[in-house]
């Protein structure tokens, strides 16, 4: 069974850091694009940033400067490097992976999966 599980998330303080990683297994054949979400209580989600299988990486305004984000094709995985935090970075953050499970389905029957979610907090 295919599944994306992130980490990283948890509490800091204004200015501080955060890393967060999403591993992607199961029977995969090739992911495509991968990338970040994030949805604050009362808000819709948002995109944050995505990375090209190539490492072509696009981000929004709100983060340009301050977030990085990276992969690696070996591991299935994605980070995303999360610097000078603001209070408003507050929110549960997905994971997105666009995946070709098998040989067939490349390249015109991509599937996109979603992680279950991590929290980050940006409080003093």
């Amino acid at each position: 069974q295919v599944q994306l599980v992130e980490s990283g998330g948890g509490s800091v303080q204004p200015g501080g850091s955060l890393r967060l990683s999403c591993a992607a297994s199961g029977r995969i054949f090739s992911i495509n694009a991968m990338g970040w979400y994030r949805q604050a209580p009362d808000k819709e989600r948002e995109l944050v940033a995505t990375i090209s299988r190539g490492g072509t990486p696009n981000y929004a305004d709100f983060v340009k400067g301050r977030f990085t984000i990276s992969r690696d094709n070996a591991k299935n995985t994605v980070y995303l490097q999360m610097n000078s935090l603001k209070p408003e970075d507050t929110a549960a953050y997905f994971c997105n992976a666009v995946m070709f499970l098998t040989r067939s389905s490349y390249p015109s029957n991509p599937v996109d999966y979603w992680g279950p979610g991590t929290q980050v907090t940006v409080s003093s």
